[in-house]
């Protein structure tokens, strides 16, 4: 299957996000619409068919996992099932990498030291089972809350940040203490 992929980080159109909708739903990829909304702003990529069907999607929005306390892009990717097994998993990952790497290498202080992914496949977490995989570039940190491999891909020459400040909230029975 010939695949393109398409970067339109930050330029995504009305007309791609009623396909992007459309395609969610087709596929059952997102069932609550207003998820589905609000995830259309973070499209890195999308892959196209040789028909210019939509068939792919990377997206990517900014999180501070507590360990890290470092800004970085938490990944999703999700293919229709005809992209699926057709080993297009990790250049499309990597296109997106490129595309959100460009866009910090950019900007005056990035705003992200690289790229979280929680790999949710059971076969693809069986065939990444090396804390350094390579070809693939992102180092396992752990597994997620959701007991799921979590690894990061950093970028080129990614400096840390100052680390970010952390909320604490108050735990029920034990509200916070105010010094006085």
């Amino acid at each position: 299957m010939k695949v393109e992929f398409i970067p339109v980080w930050k330029q995504v159109t009305p007309e791609l996000a009623d396909e992007l909708l459309a395609f969610w739903k087709d596929n059952n990829a997102i069932a609550d619409d207003a998820a589905a909304k609000q995830r259309v702003p973070e499209v890195v990529c999308v892959a196209r068919d040789e028909n210019g069907a939509l068939c792919g999607v990377g997206t990517a929005v900014i999180k501070v996992l507590p360990r890290l306390r470092q800004p970085m892009y938490y990944y999703r990717q999700f293919f229709a099932k005809g992209l699926r097994g057709q080993h297009q998993e990790l250049a499309f990952f990597q296109r997106c990498k490129q595309v959100l790497e460009a866009h910090c290498a950019a900007m005056e202080t990035p705003e992200s030291l690289g790229i979280l992914l929680e790999i949710e496949n059971a076969k693809i977490a069986t065939v990444y089972n090396q804390a350094v995989v390579p070809g693939f570039d992102a180092v396992f940190l752990g597994y997620s809350p959701r007991g799921m491999q979590l690894r990061a891909s950093y970028f080129n020459n990614a400096v840390l940040l100052p680390p970010v400040r952390l909320r604490t909230p108050a735990r029920a029975g034990n509200p916070a203490r105010v010094n006085r």
